[in-house]
């Protein structure tokens, strides 16, 4: 080992045994100083890499090129010293390469070691293991490896006997007794743990700071241990001292007060231009004082209502920590700032709340140019303008306009005019930061759940090589957030309007149906074996013989079924949709941070359609069209109801390894003006981020063995688990099975194999299984997994299980963070 000097022994193993038993635990694991180099597959990579630099890289060079005894030095002459000197150093860029790719051998070290014993010992102590005893043996052999095991004697812990207390202010005491005993962290017959301690004494500290204490910190609180010996009792004695009041050269204490807000400022326009000049305009409106340096370009009900803080009520440090969220997501402020200036003769707190006003107007620009295997050049360009308080009431209204130009393959050729694609379109978002309803709704949702509304209108008319179409949407939306992992959202209406434009081109579009639709023509010999069916009137001429009994095809036919479903399914994707609903989510996460790794998701959605328009139409008496269903603007709207429940849990083993899972249902029912559920409504599987080892939209629905570009249907179900663990540095690993499959239920699909029947339908889920291989940004996530058919429902029964399970008809998905 050539990095490892004469009297040196790289460390390649610890052990730690807690009363004689093995404990690998992350927590137990963080606690060591000195870890062995690390391993992937149980081989040191990392370290083999380093090994393969050259430790006296520099020497060999001077040797080489700055040894005037060396006839290589002779390139000095044909060389300037800059030059020659950068020569020297390109020679050490491999070698600098190898040892930042690789890792230093660990070496083991006595003082660490110590120092993990110490740790060791330090922790078991602050649990409650006061006897506790650690030591450390290093096993040497002659392969300059080392080894070490670490030994910990815990003895019997320590419990909470007597609690008692020694509270110097009156106030505080009162407020002790009546309201935070009771739900205190730290209760008798509980074992000794400090981190207990700690807890208690944030929590005190918050609630006698949202108690009227302004002067209170957690200084004031600590706690008297007293252990009974011998016996394995701790008594406990919590003191809270007065309020220290420090002078030059002396420190008083007097007992804390209770104090409350007399009046409440607020300064809406504190930009840096306005320092120093007046107040030119005040407005006093429910309890709150309102000034600008300027003419007030608020309404006061927009500003007091982002306002906790409140007159004549006790201080509370939550009031001021709910303002300033509630401010900042306004977007229409910088960050504010909050000051208290105290009135020592009466208790009472002036509150200072300075704004300063974003800019009123931002535009932006967005010019893209792209290329892709249908379009050989794109030009888009979009721009978007936001005006901030646009009604005076801290609104914000967004306008975007988009515009694109492109030029497909086919018209490269030069018989069309070049640019044949082409997209604009345009939408208007307005964000009011309340909810916009014509009644109070505070004593249902309080203004600390920052409810807001969300007003938008688009429209887009899109050209191109597929089917062209128009679009219209518009939604009315409510968003609050009861606590912060629960987030509830409402779209009292959501509208989508959508007109294809180009239907004949269907077959040009989706050509895997097309060719099924050839080949039969030629299987029967509707055309001959040299000619194909042309796009759009052959095709439909021919699907239309079929279907009307006029060509050899019987129902009786497999050939026959296809054509009828290739149908089916082009009626479906060409039919004009128009989607009235409306929807509530919930969404309850209990995820601290980005960087959590034990947390749970809920996730629950319901959305109606067609509703209000079928009750309408019944109304005015409209008249049915041929299939027996309404038409707004001649458009048959959609009537349906959509239930998804999505849960998602990860649990943290330690050591960067993450066990996470994954379960989906949803369901979407057609009824009354509807017998099917609109594409852009309906569920697909398969993809990155749902079951990989099938490509999107490319499994079921149920056994049904399909060639569509696109399957969809109705009703989904997903089950998934996933083993994420770290292979080396940045890169970490995983290994997963997914399970699900989409089914058509209530519906107008007649196919067995597509339809749900009951839970023998069950046996048709699909199971594919693999590994990834993910890179850590830090700011996100690359993931490479590759899939493979471990259970494959489209095949025959007992020939499903492995029959693919190959990288030949392997999946591989890229994808940006975790699929779940």
């Amino acid at each position: 080992m050539k990095h490892v000097g004469e009297n040196e022994h790289l460390l390649t193993e610890n052990t730690v045994l807690v009363d004689d038993k093995k404990d690998k635990t992350e927590t137990i694991d963080n606690l060591i100083y000195q870890k062995p180099n690390g391993e992937l597959l149980g081989i040191p990579l990392r370290l083999h890499i380093f090994n393969l630099a050259r430790p006296n890289i520099d020497s060999i060079l001077n040797d080489k090129y700055r040894n005037p005894e060396n006839p290589r030095t002779g390139q000095k002459k044909l060389l300037s010293l800059k030059q020659y000197e950068a020569l020297i150093n390109s020679k050490k860029g491999f070698n600098t390469w190898l040892k930042k790719t690789g890792e230093a051998p660990v070496i083991f070290n006595d003082l660490k070691a110590e120092k993990t014993a110490a740790g060791l010992k330090k922790y078991f102590y602050s649990k409650g293991w006061f006897n506790v005893n650690t030591s450390y043996d290093v096993e040497k052999d002659s392969t300059q490896k080392a080894s070490v095991t670490y030994k910990v004697v815990r003895g019997n812990p320590f419990y909470l006997d007597s609690i008692t207390t020694s509270i110097a202010s009156p106030v505080v005491d009162s407020l002790y007794r009546k309201k935070f005993k009771e739900n205190s962290l730290i209760k008798q017959g509980q074992q000794f743990d400090e981190l207990n301690y700690t807890k208690e004494r944030n929590r005190l500290t918050a609630e006698l700071r949202n108690s009227g204490l302004y002067h209170f910190g957690q200084d004031y609180i600590r706690f008297d241990i007293d252990t009974i010996l011998p016996g394995d009792k701790v008594n406990t004695e919590l003191i809270i001292e007065n309020r220290a009041i420090r002078s030059e050269d002396s420190i008083s204490r007097v007992p804390f007060k209770i104090y409350t807000v007399k009046d409440v400022n607020i300064y809406s326009d504190d930009r840096f231009e306005n320092k120093g000049k007046p107040i030119v305009d005040s407005v006093h409106y429910n309890n709150y004082n309102l000034y600008s340096h300027e003419k007030l370009k608020y309404r006061p009900k927009a500003l007091t209502d982002a306002i906790f803080i409140e007159k004549d009520q006790i201080f509370r440090d939550i009031d001021r920590t709910r303002t300033y969220k509630y401010l900042s997501e306004l977007k229409a402020f910088n960050y504010p700032n909050i000051t208290y200036i105290e009135n020592e003769q009466d208790t009472t707190l002036t509150a200072n709340i300075y704004l300063s006003p974003k800019k009123k107007y931002d535009l932006g620009f967005d010019f893209d140019v792209t290329q892709s295997n249908i379009q050989t050049v794109g030009f888009a360009l979009s721009t978007g303008l936001i005006i901030r308080n646009v009604f005076r009431g801290a609104e914000t209204l967004e306008i975007s306009v988009l515009g694109a130009i492109g030029a497909s393959k086919d018209a490269a050729d030069g018989r069309d005019q070049f640019f044949d694609i082409n997209e604009y379109g345009g939408n208007l978002r307005l964000s009011i930061p309340r909810l916009f309803v014509p009644f109070n709704t505070d004593n249902i949702i309080p203004k600390y759940m920052s409810p807001s509304t969300r007003i938008s209108i688009g429209a887009t008319s899109q050209r191109n090589i597929g089917l062209d179409k128009q679009t219209l949407t518009g939604a009315f939306n409510y968003n609050w957030y009861p606590s912060k992992k629960v987030t509830n959202n409402i779209d009292l209406f959501n509208v989508q309007f959508v007109k294809n434009l180009n239907t004949n081109n269907y077959f040009g579009v989706y050509q895997n149906s097309y060719d099924r639709l050839n080949q039969i023509a030629k299987n029967i010999n509707y055309i001959n074996s040299n000619n194909d069916l042309s796009i759009p009137n052959g095709a439909n001429t021919f699907i239309n013989d079929v279907l009307s009994n006029n060509t050899s095809l019987t129902p009786d036919d497999d050939s026959y079924e296809d054509i009828n479903n290739i149908s089916q399914r082009k009626d479906r994707l060409t039919e004009d949709n128009l989607i009235f609903s409306s929807s509530f989510n919930y969404i309850k996460d209990h995820r601290e941070n980005l960087f959590d790794n034990d947390f749970s998701i809920f996730r629950f959605r319901v959305e109606t359609a067609g509703n209000l328009l079928t009750n309408l139409s019944k109304t005015f008496n409209l008249n049915k069209n041929s299939n027996g269903k309404y038409e707004i603007f001649g458009v048959p709207f959609s009537q349906f109801i959509k239930t998804e429940l999505d849960y998602v849990k990860h649990w943290d083993l330690g050591k960067k390894n993450v066990f996470a899972i994954r379960s989906y249902f949803g369901i979407a029912i057609p009824y009354g003006n509807s017998d099917n559920i609109p594409f852009a409504e309906s569920f697909f599987a398969g993809g990155p981020n749902d079951i990989r080892a099938w490509s999107a939209y490319n499994l079921g629905p149920g056994s049904s063995l399909s060639t569509n570009e696109f399957n969809e249907a109705n009703m989904k179900i997903t089950l998934s688990a996933e083993q994420r663990f770290n292979l080396v540095g940045r890169f970490n690993g995983a290994i997963f099975v997914d399970a699900g499959n989409i089914w058509n239920v209530l519906d107008d699909v007649e196919d067995k194999e597509a339809t749900f029947e009951g839970l023998n339908s069950l046996e048709n889920i699909a199971v594919g299984s693999g590994f990834g291989i993910r890179y850590d940004f830090s700011f996100f996530i690359l993931r490479l997994d590759v899939g493979f058919k471990t259970y494959d429902p489209s095949r025959q029964l007992g020939a499903r299980w492995f029959k693919d399970y190959n990288f030949g008809h392997a999946v591989y998905n890229i994808g940006i963070n975790y699929p779940f």
